[in-house]
């Protein structure tokens, strides 16, 4: 993807664990870079054990590099809120203290002035019933954390998530984010098998299916909500009789739970925005990351490249595109 370095910006977030705050913004159009590390504090060059250690006043945060034409900070802000328990100072889910409490560390006017109105707009919007406790900082020295925190959830993909599923983190996000459906006029929209899969669980027929076997470009959305979900450039042919991808569009869009239904133990894969039930993610996927996500046709929309500009997705080609 072409860029011009010059018009890139940084974005800094304290969300909890950095682990976590990666996959929420990764891979999103104009989104060029993402760096776990430590700011906020007053030792040079921590290391994670010392601001694990509450000694230095570091929180640990990401630092995003975007390109504010393609991808403006107001979306980075609401991304930022949509991942973290914006009441809790005291840290972020299971995790607690000082280094794990959410921050947004402003670089200019223009950005503290955005977030000092997001922030009053989330309080004013009576979603939570507690204040919003987030605080906003300038920035100021950026500290890259150790080799292996970085890209952590492709480096370990499995226990990063086990880790977050047992952080608590997705279940209050789902909670907190989640709108009521109105089943009546999803049953209008949808097909009955549409439905059954997005609102039921249910799942459709192997082989039976309008994606199992589709092997043309294009960028795969929820049936329900239209939000981007998969790309075919992570499609493969997993022989189960469903789609399979090796991953989603980006990490941020879709949320995963424990699923002990049927007598068996899985992972269910769910969309953030529509809360619809996608399908399942299981280990037994494609190296590097190991992971197939096999997801029932129903609950998507195909849109095919050259339809991408039109249909107002045009930002996303470049994550089709195979190179």
């Amino acid at each position: 993807m072409e860029n011009n370095q010059q018009s890139l910006r940084s974005a800094t977030f304290a969300g909890g664990c950095f682990w976590c705050m990666v996959t929420p913004f990764e891979e999103l159009p104009g989104i060029h870079g993402i760096v776990s590390g430590y700011t906020g504090g007053h030792t040079v060059n921590p290391t994670y054990e010392e601001v694990c250690s509450e000694t230095t006043g570091h929180a640990e945060a990401v630092q995003i590099s975007y390109d504010p034409e393609i991808f403006p900070y107001g979306k980075l802000l609401d991304i930022f809120w949509r991942s973290v328990d914006p009441t809790d100072a005291g840290g972020q889910f299971h995790d607690r203290g000082s280094s794990y409490r959410p921050a947004i560390f402003y670089h200019d006017e223009e950005q503290h002035k955005e977030a000092l109105a997001s922030k009053e707009q989330l309080q004013k919007s009576g979603r939570f019933d507690k204040p919003i406790v987030v605080t906003i900082e300038p920035a100021s020295v950026f500290y890259p954390a150790e080799d292996y925190h970085q890209g952590y959830h492709h480096k370990n993909p499995l226990r990063y998530k086990y880790y977050r599923q047992g952080s608590g983190r997705d279940a209050f996000l789902q909670q907190s984010w989640n709108t009521p459906k109105d089943k009546e006029e999803l049953r209008k929209k949808l097909t009955p098998m549409q439905f059954e899969v997005t609102q039921n669980k249910g799942t459709e027929p192997p082989f039976r299916n309008e994606y199992y076997n589709n092997t043309e470009q294009g960028l795969y959305v929820d049936i329900v909500s239209g939000e981007p979900l998969f790309s075919s450039k992570d499609q493969f042919d997993a022989g189960c009789g469903w789609p399979s991808f090796s991953k989603p569009l980006h990490g941020g869009n879709v949320n995963e739970h424990q699923d002990f239904s049927h007598g068996m133990s899985r992972v269910e894969v769910r969309s953030r925005e529509a809360d619809s039930h996608l399908g399942h993610v299981f280990d037994d996927g494609p190296m590097p990351g190991g992971l197939r996500y096999c997801i029932n046709s129903a609950a998507l929309r195909f849109i095919p490249k050259d339809r991408l500009e039109q249909e107002g997705y045009g930002r996303y080609l470049p994550l089709i595109e195979v190179e």
